[in-house]
Protein backbone atom coordinates (compact mmCIF):
# COMPACT_ATOMS: atom_id res chain seq x y z
CA UNK A 1 0.00 0.00 0.00
CA UNK A 2 2.80 2.44 0.87
CA UNK A 3 4.57 1.67 -2.41
CA UNK A 4 1.36 2.32 -4.32
CA UNK A 5 0.87 5.65 -2.53
CA UNK A 6 4.41 6.61 -3.46
CA UNK A 7 3.83 5.84 -7.14
CA UNK A 8 0.59 7.82 -7.14
CA UNK A 9 2.08 10.84 -5.41
CA UNK A 10 4.94 11.08 -7.92
CA UNK A 11 2.35 11.63 -10.66
CA UNK A 12 0.71 14.66 -9.02
CA UNK A 13 -0.39 17.58 -11.16
CA UNK A 14 -2.41 20.55 -10.02
CA UNK A 15 -4.88 21.75 -12.66
CA UNK A 16 -8.16 23.54 -11.91
CA UNK A 17 -10.85 21.34 -10.45
CA UNK A 18 -14.10 22.41 -12.08
CA UNK A 19 -13.08 22.53 -15.75
CA UNK A 20 -16.08 24.57 -16.84
CA UNK A 21 -18.64 22.57 -14.90
CA UNK A 22 -22.04 24.25 -14.69
CA UNK A 23 -23.92 25.03 -11.50
CA UNK A 24 -27.31 23.50 -12.12
CA UNK A 25 -30.56 23.79 -10.26
CA UNK A 26 -32.51 20.53 -10.36
CA UNK A 27 -35.15 22.16 -12.55
CA UNK A 28 -32.84 23.69 -15.15
CA UNK A 29 -32.31 20.80 -17.54
CA UNK A 30 -34.76 21.49 -20.34
CA UNK A 31 -32.24 23.03 -22.75
CA UNK A 32 -29.51 20.43 -22.20
CA UNK A 33 -28.81 17.13 -23.91
CA UNK A 34 -30.25 14.52 -21.57
CA UNK A 35 -30.31 10.75 -21.29
CA UNK A 36 -32.60 8.46 -19.33
CA UNK A 37 -30.50 6.98 -16.51
CA UNK A 38 -31.11 5.11 -13.30
CA UNK A 39 -29.32 6.22 -10.15
CA UNK A 40 -26.32 3.92 -10.30
CA UNK A 41 -25.71 4.84 -13.95
CA UNK A 42 -25.84 8.54 -13.06
CA UNK A 43 -23.24 7.95 -10.34
CA UNK A 44 -21.11 6.03 -12.82
CA UNK A 45 -21.33 8.95 -15.24
CA UNK A 46 -20.27 11.37 -12.49
CA UNK A 47 -17.24 9.21 -11.67
CA UNK A 48 -16.25 9.09 -15.34
CA UNK A 49 -16.41 12.90 -15.48
CA UNK A 50 -14.45 13.30 -12.24
CA UNK A 51 -11.64 11.07 -13.47
CA UNK A 52 -11.64 12.59 -16.95
CA UNK A 53 -11.56 16.24 -15.86
CA UNK A 54 -9.03 15.96 -13.04
CA UNK A 55 -5.91 13.76 -13.37
CA UNK A 56 -5.55 13.94 -9.58
CA UNK A 57 -8.73 11.89 -9.07
CA UNK A 58 -8.58 8.26 -7.89
CA UNK A 59 -11.37 5.76 -7.20
CA UNK A 60 -10.78 2.77 -4.93
CA UNK A 61 -12.47 0.35 -2.56
CA UNK A 62 -13.50 -3.29 -2.30
CA UNK A 63 -14.21 -4.78 -5.76
CA UNK A 64 -14.20 -1.30 -7.32
CA UNK A 65 -11.84 -2.41 -10.07
CA UNK A 66 -14.36 -5.08 -11.09
CA UNK A 67 -17.24 -2.59 -11.30
CA UNK A 68 -18.43 -2.83 -7.69
CA UNK A 69 -21.25 -4.92 -6.24
CA UNK A 70 -23.80 -2.35 -7.43
CA UNK A 71 -21.98 -1.71 -10.76
CA UNK A 72 -21.38 1.98 -9.96
CA UNK A 73 -17.73 1.76 -11.05
CA UNK A 74 -18.32 -0.27 -14.22
CA UNK A 75 -15.84 0.56 -16.97
CA UNK A 76 -13.70 2.93 -14.92
CA UNK A 77 -10.64 0.71 -14.56
CA UNK A 78 -10.71 -0.21 -18.25
CA UNK A 79 -10.84 3.43 -19.30
CA UNK A 80 -8.57 5.11 -16.75
CA UNK A 81 -6.24 2.29 -15.80
CA UNK A 82 -5.54 0.30 -12.67
CA UNK A 83 -3.30 3.01 -11.21
CA UNK A 84 -6.33 5.30 -10.82
CA UNK A 85 -9.16 2.80 -10.26
CA UNK A 86 -8.20 -0.12 -8.07
CA UNK A 87 -9.30 -2.69 -5.52
CA UNK A 88 -8.30 -2.57 -1.86
CA UNK A 89 -8.13 -5.13 0.93
CA UNK A 90 -11.29 -5.67 2.95
CA UNK A 91 -10.39 -3.12 5.61
CA UNK A 92 -12.56 -0.01 5.85
CA UNK A 93 -10.24 1.71 8.31
CA UNK A 94 -7.34 1.24 5.91
CA UNK A 95 -9.38 2.31 2.87
CA UNK A 96 -10.40 5.62 4.44
CA UNK A 97 -6.97 6.16 6.00
CA UNK A 98 -5.37 5.69 2.59
CA UNK A 99 -7.89 8.17 1.18
CA UNK A 100 -7.01 10.76 3.82
CA UNK A 101 -3.32 10.47 2.97
CA UNK A 102 -3.97 10.69 -0.75
CA UNK A 103 -6.22 13.74 -0.31
CA UNK A 104 -3.70 15.40 2.02
CA UNK A 105 -1.20 15.27 -0.86
CA UNK A 106 -3.53 17.34 -3.05
CA UNK A 107 -5.44 14.57 -4.80
CA UNK A 108 -9.14 13.76 -5.17
CA UNK A 109 -9.62 10.51 -3.26
CA UNK A 110 -13.01 8.96 -4.07
CA UNK A 111 -13.45 6.13 -1.59
CA UNK A 112 -16.14 3.46 -1.79
CA UNK A 113 -17.40 1.68 1.32
CA UNK A 114 -19.22 -1.33 -0.09
CA UNK A 115 -22.13 -1.03 2.36
CA UNK A 116 -22.69 1.84 4.79
CA UNK A 117 -23.26 -0.79 7.49
CA UNK A 118 -19.50 -1.41 7.37
CA UNK A 119 -18.42 2.20 7.65
CA UNK A 120 -18.04 1.83 11.43
CA UNK A 121 -14.51 0.37 11.37
CA UNK A 122 -13.52 3.62 9.60
CA UNK A 123 -15.29 5.80 12.17
CA UNK A 124 -12.07 6.85 13.90
CA UNK A 125 -10.42 7.76 10.59
CA UNK A 126 -13.41 9.88 9.54
CA UNK A 127 -14.17 11.54 12.88
CA UNK A 128 -10.73 11.94 14.45
CA UNK A 129 -8.57 12.29 11.36
CA UNK A 130 -10.43 13.57 8.29
CA UNK A 131 -12.82 15.90 10.12
CA UNK A 132 -10.10 17.46 12.28
CA UNK A 133 -7.27 17.58 9.73
CA UNK A 134 -7.70 21.23 8.77
CA UNK A 135 -8.54 22.46 12.29
CA UNK A 136 -5.63 20.83 14.09
CA UNK A 137 -3.11 22.30 11.63
CA UNK A 138 -4.46 25.83 11.84
CA UNK A 139 -5.66 25.56 8.21
CA UNK A 140 -2.14 24.80 6.96
CA UNK A 141 -3.14 21.32 5.78
CA UNK A 142 -6.39 19.65 4.79
CA UNK A 143 -7.83 16.49 3.25
CA UNK A 144 -10.67 18.27 1.50
CA UNK A 145 -10.22 16.12 -1.58
CA UNK A 146 -11.71 13.12 0.24
CA UNK A 147 -15.16 11.85 -0.76
CA UNK A 148 -16.53 8.70 0.86
CA UNK A 149 -19.32 6.96 -1.08
CA UNK A 150 -21.48 4.49 0.84
CA UNK A 151 -24.69 2.67 -0.25
CA UNK A 152 -27.16 2.88 2.62
CA UNK A 153 -30.74 2.13 3.66
CA UNK A 154 -33.31 -0.58 3.13
CA UNK A 155 -33.18 -2.80 0.08
CA UNK A 156 -36.01 -5.25 0.78
CA UNK A 157 -33.93 -8.22 1.89
CA UNK A 158 -30.78 -6.87 3.54
CA UNK A 159 -31.38 -7.67 7.20
CA UNK A 160 -29.22 -6.41 10.05
CA UNK A 161 -25.98 -5.76 8.20
CA UNK A 162 -27.01 -4.48 4.78
CA UNK A 163 -29.87 -2.07 5.50
CA UNK A 164 -28.76 0.46 8.09
CA UNK A 165 -28.97 4.26 7.82
CA UNK A 166 -25.99 5.63 9.80
CA UNK A 167 -26.15 9.26 8.66
CA UNK A 168 -26.93 10.70 12.12
CA UNK A 169 -23.60 9.47 13.54
CA UNK A 170 -21.70 11.68 11.12
CA UNK A 171 -24.01 14.68 11.39
CA UNK A 172 -22.56 15.24 14.88
CA UNK A 173 -19.06 15.82 13.48
CA UNK A 174 -17.84 19.35 12.62
CA UNK A 175 -15.40 19.33 9.72
CA UNK A 176 -17.17 16.98 7.31
CA UNK A 177 -20.23 17.27 5.11
CA UNK A 178 -23.00 14.69 4.77
CA UNK A 179 -24.97 14.51 1.51
CA UNK A 180 -27.78 12.19 0.33
CA UNK A 181 -29.43 12.34 -3.13
CA UNK A 182 -32.99 11.33 -3.96
CA UNK A 183 -32.76 10.90 -7.75
CA UNK A 184 -30.34 10.18 -10.63
CA UNK A 185 -30.10 13.85 -11.62
CA UNK A 186 -29.35 14.86 -8.05
CA UNK A 187 -26.91 11.99 -7.57
CA UNK A 188 -24.73 13.07 -10.49
CA UNK A 189 -24.71 16.80 -9.71
CA UNK A 190 -24.32 16.41 -5.97
CA UNK A 191 -21.56 13.80 -6.26
CA UNK A 192 -19.52 16.06 -8.54
CA UNK A 193 -20.02 18.91 -6.06
CA UNK A 194 -18.85 16.67 -3.23
CA UNK A 195 -15.75 15.54 -5.12
CA UNK A 196 -14.80 19.16 -5.86
CA UNK A 197 -15.72 20.58 -2.45
CA UNK A 198 -12.79 21.80 -0.31
CA UNK A 199 -13.98 19.66 2.63
CA UNK A 200 -14.20 15.90 3.22
CA UNK A 201 -17.67 14.60 2.40
CA UNK A 202 -19.62 11.44 3.23
CA UNK A 203 -21.98 10.73 0.33
CA UNK A 204 -24.68 8.19 1.20
CA UNK A 205 -26.38 6.54 -1.79
CA UNK A 206 -29.90 5.07 -1.34
CA UNK A 207 -29.36 1.60 -2.74
CA UNK A 208 -33.10 0.95 -3.05
CA UNK A 209 -33.06 3.64 -5.77
CA UNK A 210 -30.02 2.35 -7.69
CA UNK A 211 -32.25 0.70 -10.30
CA UNK A 212 -35.72 1.86 -9.25
CA UNK A 213 -35.19 5.60 -9.82
CA UNK A 214 -35.00 6.59 -13.49
CA UNK A 215 -35.13 10.09 -14.98
CA UNK A 216 -33.69 12.36 -17.65
CA UNK A 217 -30.14 13.37 -16.65
CA UNK A 218 -28.03 16.04 -18.42
CA UNK A 219 -25.04 14.41 -20.06
CA UNK A 220 -22.68 17.33 -19.53
CA UNK A 221 -20.53 18.12 -16.48
CA UNK A 222 -22.68 19.95 -13.92
CA UNK A 223 -22.81 20.50 -10.17
CA UNK A 224 -25.73 21.01 -7.77
CA UNK A 225 -24.89 23.31 -4.84
CA UNK A 226 -24.50 21.71 -1.42
CA UNK A 227 -26.44 22.88 1.65
CA UNK A 228 -29.37 24.13 -0.45
CA UNK A 229 -32.63 22.32 0.22
CA UNK A 230 -35.24 22.04 -2.51
CA UNK A 231 -38.98 22.56 -2.17
CA UNK A 232 -40.23 19.65 -4.28
CA UNK A 233 -43.88 20.48 -3.81
CA UNK A 234 -45.49 23.63 -2.44
CA UNK A 235 -48.35 23.53 0.04
CA UNK A 236 -50.00 25.47 2.85
CA UNK A 237 -51.14 23.12 5.63
CA UNK A 238 -48.05 21.17 6.68
CA UNK A 239 -44.32 20.96 5.87
CA UNK A 240 -42.72 17.56 5.28
CA UNK A 241 -38.91 17.20 5.36
CA UNK A 242 -36.93 14.17 4.24
CA UNK A 243 -33.99 12.94 2.17
CA UNK A 244 -32.96 10.04 -0.01
CA UNK A 245 -35.34 7.20 -0.83
CA UNK A 246 -37.78 8.20 1.89
CA UNK A 247 -38.91 11.16 -0.22
CA UNK A 248 -40.54 8.75 -2.69
CA UNK A 249 -42.72 7.42 0.13
CA UNK A 250 -43.45 10.92 1.39
CA UNK A 251 -44.54 12.07 -2.08
CA UNK A 252 -47.07 9.24 -2.19
CA UNK A 253 -48.40 10.22 1.23
CA UNK A 254 -48.72 13.85 0.08
CA UNK A 255 -50.85 12.79 -2.89
CA UNK A 256 -53.16 10.77 -0.64
CA UNK A 257 -53.39 13.66 1.82
CA UNK A 258 -54.42 16.02 -0.97
CA UNK A 259 -57.36 13.74 -1.74
CA UNK A 260 -58.54 14.52 1.79
CA UNK A 261 -58.09 18.25 1.34
CA UNK A 262 -54.68 18.61 3.04
CA UNK A 263 -52.10 20.75 1.22
CA UNK A 264 -48.55 19.48 1.87
CA UNK A 265 -45.24 21.23 1.26
CA UNK A 266 -42.43 18.70 0.67
CA UNK A 267 -38.75 19.58 1.12
CA UNK A 268 -35.71 17.55 0.06
CA UNK A 269 -32.88 18.43 2.44
CA UNK A 270 -30.14 16.91 0.19
CA UNK A 271 -27.31 18.07 2.47
CA UNK A 272 -27.68 17.05 6.11
CA UNK A 273 -24.47 18.65 7.34
CA UNK A 274 -24.54 21.61 7.17
CA UNK A 275 -28.29 21.66 6.49
CA UNK A 276 -30.40 24.45 5.03
CA UNK A 277 -32.21 25.73 8.12
CA UNK A 278 -33.54 28.84 6.41
CA UNK A 279 -35.59 27.00 3.77
CA UNK A 280 -37.20 24.72 6.34
CA UNK A 281 -37.81 27.62 8.73
CA UNK A 282 -39.52 29.71 6.05
CA UNK A 283 -41.77 26.80 5.10
CA UNK A 284 -42.78 26.02 8.68
CA UNK A 285 -43.56 29.68 9.38
CA UNK A 286 -45.93 29.49 6.41
CA UNK A 287 -47.64 26.18 7.21
CA UNK A 288 -47.38 26.15 11.02
CA UNK A 289 -46.73 22.40 11.08
CA UNK A 290 -43.75 20.08 10.52
CA UNK A 291 -43.36 16.35 9.89
CA UNK A 292 -39.93 14.72 9.45
CA UNK A 293 -39.41 11.19 8.16
CA UNK A 294 -36.33 8.98 7.82
CA UNK A 295 -35.49 5.27 7.78
CA UNK A 296 -33.03 5.43 10.69
CA UNK A 297 -34.33 4.71 14.22
CA UNK A 298 -36.28 7.58 15.71
CA UNK A 299 -34.19 8.05 18.87
CA UNK A 300 -31.16 10.20 18.12
CA UNK A 301 -31.98 10.33 14.42
CA UNK A 302 -31.25 13.49 12.46
CA UNK A 303 -34.95 14.30 12.57
CA UNK A 304 -34.48 15.15 16.26
CA UNK A 305 -31.94 17.86 15.34
CA UNK A 306 -34.30 19.35 12.77
CA UNK A 307 -37.15 19.27 15.28
CA UNK A 308 -35.11 21.02 17.99
CA UNK A 309 -33.88 23.71 15.59
CA UNK A 310 -37.36 24.48 14.27
CA UNK A 311 -38.77 24.62 17.80
CA UNK A 312 -36.12 27.22 18.65
CA UNK A 313 -36.81 29.27 15.53
CA UNK A 314 -40.54 28.84 14.97
CA UNK A 315 -42.08 28.10 18.37
CA UNK A 316 -44.68 30.88 18.25
CA UNK A 317 -45.69 29.96 14.69
CA UNK A 318 -46.35 26.27 15.36
CA UNK A 319 -49.96 25.07 15.34
CA UNK A 320 -49.05 21.54 16.48
CA UNK A 321 -46.12 19.57 17.91
CA UNK A 322 -43.44 18.54 15.44
CA UNK A 323 -44.09 14.99 14.22
CA UNK A 324 -41.50 12.32 13.36
CA UNK A 325 -42.22 9.17 11.35
CA UNK A 326 -39.07 7.06 11.42
CA UNK A 327 -37.67 3.58 11.76
CA UNK A 328 -38.22 1.72 15.02
CA UNK A 329 -35.69 1.59 17.86
CA UNK A 330 -34.60 -1.95 17.01
CA UNK A 331 -31.83 -3.53 14.95
CA UNK A 332 -32.92 -3.54 11.33
CA UNK A 333 -35.07 -6.68 10.86
CA UNK A 334 -35.26 -9.08 7.94
CA UNK A 335 -38.72 -10.64 7.71
CA UNK A 336 -40.20 -7.83 9.82
CA UNK A 337 -38.80 -5.07 7.59
CA UNK A 338 -42.32 -3.94 6.47
CA UNK A 339 -43.24 -3.30 10.12
CA UNK A 340 -40.02 -1.41 10.77
CA UNK A 341 -40.22 0.96 7.82
CA UNK A 342 -41.84 4.44 7.92
CA UNK A 343 -44.46 3.59 5.32
CA UNK A 344 -46.85 5.75 3.32
CA UNK A 345 -49.77 4.89 5.61
CA UNK A 346 -47.79 5.77 8.74
CA UNK A 347 -46.87 9.13 7.22
CA UNK A 348 -50.44 9.78 6.08
CA UNK A 349 -51.78 9.04 9.57
CA UNK A 350 -49.21 11.43 11.06
CA UNK A 351 -50.12 14.15 8.54
CA UNK A 352 -53.80 13.92 9.46
CA UNK A 353 -53.05 13.77 13.18
CA UNK A 354 -50.81 16.85 13.00
CA UNK A 355 -53.21 18.89 10.87
CA UNK A 356 -56.15 18.00 13.13
CA UNK A 357 -54.26 18.62 16.38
Amino acid sequence: MAALLGRLCRKLVFPGTTHGAKRLSTSACESDTVKSLNLYSAINQALHIALETDPRSYVFGEDVGFGGVFRCTTGLAERFGKNRVFNTPLCEQGIVGFGIGLAAMGNRAIVEIQFADYIYPAFDQIVNEAAKFRYRSGNQFNCGGLTIRAPYGAVGHGGHYHSQSPEAFFCHVPGIKVVIPRSPREAKGLLLSCIRDPNPVVFFEPKWLYRQAVEEVPEHDYMIPLSEAEVIKEGNDITLVGWGAQLTIMEQACLDAEKEGISCELIDLKTLLPWDKETVEASVKKTGRLLISHEAPVTGGFGAEISATILERCFLKLEAPVSRVCGLDTPFPLVFEPFYMPTKNKILDAIKSTVNY
